[in-house]
C-alpha cells in the first residue's frame, strides 16, 4: 500500500500545484510553469490570427472560450532574418515567422502577494521590421523587485504599416489605417487591462517601455488616442520620433530612403511579376487586392528581402486614425494629442558603434596567423578616430532627436513629471581578437542584458563573456537599472541608486538646457546637464580635424534625416562650411558594405 500510496501522492500534489499556475483567460486557459523561481505563461494569444482576410485589418478580439491554450513554436511575426533582429537563433531561412504571431508571455513572481502587482508592459525593438518577444526574459527583474513583465509580438514591417488604395479604399472604420502594427500593440494593451488581475498585476498600474523600435512605439501611444488610459506610465529607451504622411508612403514624388519601398513601387514590382506589367494604375483597387491577397505572406514579404542598408521602409503613419495627421514628432507637443503620463527617456553614450562596428568602412579582419589563433578573426580598425568622430556626433544627435526633443515636446504639453538619463557603461573585455570595449562601447541595445538580467540578446556564452564579464561593475550598474526602472513602475518616479544618488526630475528651458542621470558603474553614476544642441555639433564639426570634409558632410546628413523626420534643409545651414546632400547620400550608398562576423 505504501508503494502504492506514494506515486498517487505525488501526481495528486504535482497536479494540485499546477493548477494553482491555470488562468482562465478571455481567450482560453493558459498554463503557467514555474522556472528559477517565476511563474511563466507563454504564448497567450491576445487577438485573433491576422491571416486570410484579416490580413492589414484591425486586430480582432478572441470570442470568449474555455479552450485550453497550448505553447507554440517560433511564433514570431513574419520578417527579414537577421542577427541584430534576433530571429537568426530561432532560424536560418531568409524570410522567417508567421503571420499567426498576436502572442505574448507573462512572467510573475512564484510568492504570492496580498496586493496587486505593478505591471511592466515591454515593447520589442528591431526597427519594426525585425524582433520578437522570446528574445527577453525579465526572469530576474521579475523575481527581484515583485513586478509583473509582458512581452508581446506584434506585426512588422509591410505586414504592420501599409498605406495603399487597394487595402485603405475598400475597408471602413479603423481598418482604414495604415497602422496596424500599432494597433496590434494596442490590442495587446487591451487584452492585459482586461486580464492581468488573474495573474496577479494591477491594471491600474500598467507601464509600457520599449527600446530603439520600442522607445518608438512607446512615442507612438503616448499620442494615440486609441491608447488613451491603457497605460499609467512609460519609458522610451533610445526611441525616435520618425513618421510618415500618407502620401508619402503610398507615392513619393522626390527621391528618399523610404522612396523605393513606397507601396506603389513594391505594387508596382508584384504586378510585373504576375501580370508581366509595371503599370498597376491599369488595375482596378479591387484586382490589385486580390493580387496582394493571392501572395502568401513569405511570398510578399519576398520582395523587402533584397532591401540595402541604406533603404528604409514606410512604417508609422500620418493616418488620422492611429497617429494624428500632423505627425509624431509635432503631436507629441500638443496637449489635444498627448496621453500625459510620468516619462523617462534615455539613450546610450555610444547609440551608433553597434552599426559601425559591421561597417567595411571602419573595420577590417585579419585572417592571419595572429589573427586566427582562437579560430577567429582579428577584428582591426581603419580609422579609429574617424570611427570615434562618426559615432560621437551622430550618437549626440540621437540624444537631441530622441530624448531631449520629445520630453521638451512633452513638457510644453504641460507634462512636468519627465526624466531622462544616458547609459554609459562600457566596461568590456579587451581580447586579442577585439577591444570590445572600443568596439561596441555603451552601444545601442546593449543596456538591455543590465537590465534584464541575462544575455540571451547577445546570445550568451562566449560572446557575452567578452561583451558583460562578470565583476562588481556589472552587479552594480544591473542592480541600479533595475532598481530605478521597478521603482519608476511602482511609484511614477525612479527614486535614488543603492549608494543613494537620487534621480532628479527633467529640467525643460527655452536654453536647450538637459538634466540627466548618467547611467554607469558606481564612481560614474551621477546627475549631469549639458545643451548640447544641433546647431552647436555643427559648429563643433567644422573644426573637427579627425574627419575629411566628405566625411563631416555625411555625418550631417546623417544627423538630421536620421532618427526623426528629414530636418536636413532647416539645420544644414547652421554649419559654416559647405556640402552637397548627393554627394553625402552617394557616400552612404557607396560603403554601405558590411562585415561578415562568422
Amino acid at each position: 500500500m505504501k508503494k502504492l500510496f506514494l506515486p498517487i501522492f505525488i501526481i495528486f500534489f504535482v497536479s494540485a500545484y499546477a493548477d494553482d499556475f491555470r488562468i482562465v483567460t478571455s481567450s482560453g486557459i493558459t498554463q503557467g510553469f514555474i522556472k528559477k523561481g517565476v511563474v511563466n505563461w507563454k504564448d497567450i494569444p491576445y487577438a485573433k490570427p491576422p491571416i486570410d482576410d484579416l490580413r492589414w485589418k484591425a486586430p480582432r478580439k478572441i470570442k470568449q472560450n474555455s479552450n485550453l491554450i497550448k505553447r507554440k513554436v517560433n511564433n514570431f511575426c513574419l520578417q527579414r532574418t537577421s542577427n541584430l533582429g534576433g530571429s537568426s537563433q530561432f532560424s536560418n531561412e531568409s524570410i522567417s515567422g508567421s503571420e499567426d504571431c498576436l502572442y505574448l508571455d507573462i512572467y510573475a513572481p512564484s510568492k504570492s502577494s496580498e496586493e496587486l502587482l505593478p505591471v511592466m508592459f515591454w515593447i520589442h525593438g528591431g526597427g519594426n521590421t525585425s524582433g520578437l518577444k522570446d528574445l527577453y526574459d525579465f526572469t530576474k527583474l521579475v523575481k527581484k523587485h515583485n513586478v509583473i513583465v509582458v512581452t508581446i509580438n506584434y506585426r512588422l514591417g509591410p505586414l504592420g504599416w501599409f498605406t495603399h488604395p487597394a487595402i485603405q479604399s475598400l475597408q471602413d472604420g479603423i481598418d482604414r489605417t495604415s497602422n496596424f502594427g500599432t494597433l496590434d500593440i494596442i490590442s495587446a494593451l487591451e487584452w492585459v487591462n482586461e486580464n492581468i488581475s488573474s495573474f496577479g498585476g494591477n491594471s491600474n498600474n500598467i507601464t509600457i517601455f520599449g527600446e530603439s523600435a520600442g522607445g518608438h512605439n512607446v512615442l507612438s501611444l503616448i499620442v494615440s488616442k486609441k491608447a488613451k488610459g491603457l497605460f499609467h506610465k512609460a519609458i522610451s529607451m533610445s526611441g525616435y520620433t520618425e513618421s510618415i504622411s500618407l502620401e508619402n508612403a503610398y507615392k513619393q514624388k522626390n527621391q528618399s530612403p523610404t522612396s523605393n519601398y513606397s507601396t506603389w513601387e513594391v505594387v508596382n514590382k508584384v504586378v510585373e511579376d504576375q501580370f508581366n506589367k509595371n503599370q498597376q494604375d491599369k488595375y482596378s483597387n479591387k484586382e490589385l487586392r486580390d493580387l496582394l491577397f493571392s501572395l502568401s505572406g513569405k511570398e510578399f514579404y519576398q520582395y523587402y528581402a533584397e532591401r540595402k542598408t541604406f533603404e528604409e521602409l514606410p512604417l508609422l503613419t500620418n493616418d488620422g486614425l492611429v497617429i494624428p495627421k500632423i505627425g509624431l514628432k509635432e503631436a507629441l507637443s500638443k496637449k489635444e494629442h498627448v496621453n500625459s503620463v510620468p516619462t523617462i527617456a534615455g539613450s546610450t553614450r555610444d547609440e551608433v558603434k553597434i552599426w559601425l562596428a559591421f561597417s567595411e568602412y571602419f573595420v577590417a579582419l585579419d585572417y592571419s596567423a595572429t589573427g586566427s589563433l582562437f579560430n577567429l578573426p582579428r577584428v582591426i580598425f581603419k580609422n579609429e578616430e574617424a570611427f570615434e568622430a562618426f559615432n560621437y556626433y551622430r550618437s549626440s544627435a540621437w540624444k537631441i532627436r530622441g530624448v531631449n526633443e520629445p520630453l521638451n515636446s512633452l513638457a510644453k504639453a504641460g507634462n512636468s513629471e519627465l526624466y531622462s538619463y544616458r547609459f554609459d557603461w562600457d566596461d568590456r573585455r579587451r581580447f586579442i581578437v577585439a577591444d570590445f570595449k572600443k568596439l561596441f562601447g555603451a552601444g545601442h541595445a546593449l543596456e538591455i542584458p543590465l537590465l534584464t538580467g541575462n544575455t540571451k540578446l547577445v546570445g550568451g556564452p562566449p560572446v557575452s563573456n567578452f561583451m558583460y564579464p562578470k565583476g562588481i561593475s556589472h552587479f552594480y550598474t544591473s542592480r541600479n537599472m533595475m532598481r530605478f526602472w521597478s521603482n519608476f513602475a511602482k511609484y511614477g518616479e525612479p527614486g535614488a541608486s543603492t549608494n543613494n544618488v537620487n534621480w532628479e526630475p527633467y529640467i525643460f528651458d527655452n536654453n536647450s538646457y538637459s538634466k540627466y542621470i548618467v547611467i554607469d558603474k558606481k564612481k560614474n553614476l551621477k546627475m549631469s546637464s549639458d545643451n548640447t544642441t544641433l546647431k552647436s555639433l555643427s559648429e563643433k564639426i567644422y573644426i573637427d580635424e579627425r574627419l575629411s570634409e566628405l566625411e563631416k558632410c555625411v555625418v550631417l546628413y546623417q544627423m538630421f534625416t536620421y532618427v526623426g523626420n528629414d530636418m536636413y534643409d532647416e539645420n544644414i545651414k547652421n554649419y559654416p562650411g559647405k556640402c552637397d546632400r548627393k554627394a553625402s547620400e552617394n557616400f552612404i550608398i557607396n560603403n554601405a558594405g558590411v562585415v561578415e562576423y562568422d
